[in-house]
C-alpha cells in the first residue's frame, strides 16, 4: 500500500503529497479543499523555521491529492521502523531539538507527519490534512500522544514513547485501553524493559511517560526532560551498559513479579470499578499519595535551589546562569516571572549541543562573554554569548516587608548580532515557603 505521505513529483518536480483517498465529489462535500489554508513549518538545523502551506490539488485515479513544496527527507515512523537504532536515536534527536525551536507553536505530533532531512531540519506537515491521509492510511493517530497533555509535556511524552520503543523494541502501550493505560501509568518500567540502558536516561524516559500520571508541578516539567534526553543523547557511546548474567535472570524475575502485579491491580480495579466506586478510590488515592511523596522527595534533592542567597545574590546568580545557559538554575530563581529568558538559554543550549555532536568535541562553542572579555577577547565575537556591565541597584522594598525590587542594567551579546542589546529589568523577589529568594516579575525595557 501507498503512504499516504509520500514525496511524488508534480509537473516533472519534486513534492510532498497527501492523498485524500477522495473522489471530486466527497472532496467537495466534505470541505477538504479548506485545508489549503491550513500551515505546516519547516524547521531548520539553525533553529530557524518557516511556515509551509500546500500549492495545490491535483486528480490521480479519481481520487483527490493536496501536494506542496517539497522536503527532501524520510518519514520519521519509518526510520523508526528500521533496525538501525542509531539512525532512529539521530532522526528522534532531530525531531526533538525542532520541537523545542517552536517552543509553544502548536505542530503536529504524529511521526508519520514529520519528515527529517540528514542535515537535521524537520518539515512538520499540516496537522488536520495529515491526520485525515493517516487514518486512510490505517496509522493510529494517537498511539504517541497524551490527550491530556499541553504544550512542552505533550512533546516530551511523545519523545518518551519514541525512544522506548526504540530502546525496547515494543510499545509501552499494547493494549486497546491505551488511553487508560497512558493516564494510569501502566507499563513496563524502563529499567525492566531495557536493562541495558544507562540509568539517567531511563529515568528521563521513565519521567516523560509518567506525565500524565504525575500532576506534581515540583517534579520535571517538559521542557527540563527534553534539554535532560538531548544532553544524554548527544553524548554518543555512553546510553548502554553492559548487564552481567546474573543481573539478567534476577531482572527476569522482577519483570514476572512486577507483570503479575499489574494484571492483579488491573483485574482488582476493574472489579472495584464495576463494584465499589469508593474502594477503587481509597486505593487508588493511597497509591498516589505515596508515589507522589517519594517521587517529589527525589525530585526536589536533586534540583537546582536559590538556599542560603540572599536577594541581590539572587539577581547577580540569575544572570550569570543565562550567561552560561544555564536553564535548570534560572528556573530555580524564577517563581512566576516571565520564563523568555530560560527559552532562549534552551535553544541556545541546544544549539550547542548539536554542535559538539558534529564536531565530535566536548569544547564549549559558545563561551559566556563576560568570560571572553576578561581573557583578552574583543566584543562582539561569534563565539560569546551573555551578560556584561552589569549593575544592580536596589529601589525598593526590604527583607522585612518580604518583598524586594532591584533595578538590573546591563548588555546582552549574543553571536549572531554585531551590536549588544542594552537593556534595564526592574526584578521583584519575594521569599518562597522556604524562604529562598526567588523572581516573581521582570519588567524589561530594551533599546
Amino acid at each position: 500500500m501507498e503512504q499516504s505521505i509520500h514525496i511524488s513529483n508534480i509537473d516533472n518536480s519534486p513534492a510532498i503529497c497527501f492523498e485524500t483517498g477522495l473522489d471530486p465529489r466527497a472532496f467537495a462535500r466534505t470541505k477538504m479543499s479548506q485545508s489549503l489554508t491550513e500551515i505546516g513549518y519547516v524547521v531548520n538545523a539553525d533553529g530557524t523555521h518557516e511556515k509551509w502551506r500546500p500549492s495545490g490539488v491535483n486528480e490521480t485515479n479519481n481520487l483527490m491529492r493536496v501536494w506542496g513544496p517539497a522536503f527532501q527527507g524520510q518519514r520519521l515512523d519509518l526510520i523508526l521502523n528500521d533496525t538501525d537504532s542509531n539512525a532512529a536515536l539521530k532522526a528522534l534527536v532531530f525531531w526533538m531539538r525542532a520541537k523545542m525551536f517552536l517552543g509553544d507553536t502548536r505542530s503536529v505530533l504524529n511521526p508519520s507527519a514529520a519528515f527529517i532531512n540528514p542535515n537535521g531540519s524537520v518539515f512538520f506537515a499540516p496537522e488536520h490534512l495529515s491526520n485525515r491521509c493517516l487514518y486512510l492510511e490505517g496509522i493510529e493517530l494517537d498511539r504517541y500522544n497524551c490527550p491530556d497533555l499541553i504544550g512542552m509535556s505533550i512533546t516530551a511524552f511523545c519523545a518518551g514513547v519514541m525512544l522506548y520503543q526504540i530502546f525496547t523494541g515494543s510499545h509501552p502501550y499494547p493494549s486497546r485501553e491505551i488511553y487508560q493505560d497512558m493516564r494510569e501509568g501502566i507499563f513496563l518500567p524502563v529499567h525492566l524493559a531495557a536493562p541495558e540502558l544507562d540509568s539517567k536516561l531511563a529515568g528521563l524516559i521513565q519521567s516523560a511517560l509518567m506525565l500524565p500520571v504525575d500532576k506534581n508541578p515540583q517534579n520535571k516539567s517538559g521542557i527540563e526532560i527534553l534539554s535532560g534526553l538531548l544532553e544524554l543523547l548527544m553524548n554518543k557511546g555512553n546510553t548502554l551498559i553492559e548487564v552481567s548474567s546474573e543481573r539478567r535472570e534476577q531482572i527476569e524475575k522482577e519483570k514476572k513479579f512486577y507483570r503479575f502485579k499489574q494484571n492483579t491491580f488491573i483485574k482488582t480495579k476493574r472489579f472495584a470499578l464495576n463494584n465499589k466506586y469508593l474502594l477503587m478510590g481509597i486505593a487508588a488515592g493511597v497509591f498516589f499519595a505515596l508515589f507522589v511523596t517519594i517521587t517529589t522527595a527525589q525530585g526536589i534533592a536533586r534540583r537546582p535551589t536559590t538556599g542560603g542567597l540572599t536577594a541581590e545574590k539572587v539577581v547577580a546568580k540569575y544572570y550569570e546562569a543565562f550567561s552560561n545557559l544555564d536553564h535548570q538554575f534560572m528556573q530555580a530563581c524564577i517563581q512566576g516571572a516571565s520564563k523568555v529568558d530560560i527559552n532562549a538559554a534552551t535553544g541556545l543550549f541546544a544549539i550547542v549541543k548539536t554542535r559538539q555532536a558534529y564536531e565530535m568535541t566536548n569544547a564549549p562553542t559558545v563561551i559566556p562573554a563576560q568570560t571572553w572579555r576578561e581573557n583578552g577577547g574583543e566584543l562582539p565575537s561569534e563565539n560569546a554569548f551573555g551578560v556584561t556591565d552589569l549593575t544592580i541597584q536596589h529601589i525598593g522594598g526590604s527583607k522585612e516587608n518580604r518583598l524586594i525590587i532591584y533595578r538590573a542594567e546591563y548588555m546582552l551579546w549574543s553571536p549572531d548580532e554585531k551590536f549588544p542589546r542594552n537593556r534595564s529589568d526592574i526584578l521583584t523577589l519575594r521569599p518562597d515557603r522556604r524562604e529562598n529568594w526567588r523572581i516573581i516579575e521582570i519588567i524589561r525595557t530594551e533599546r
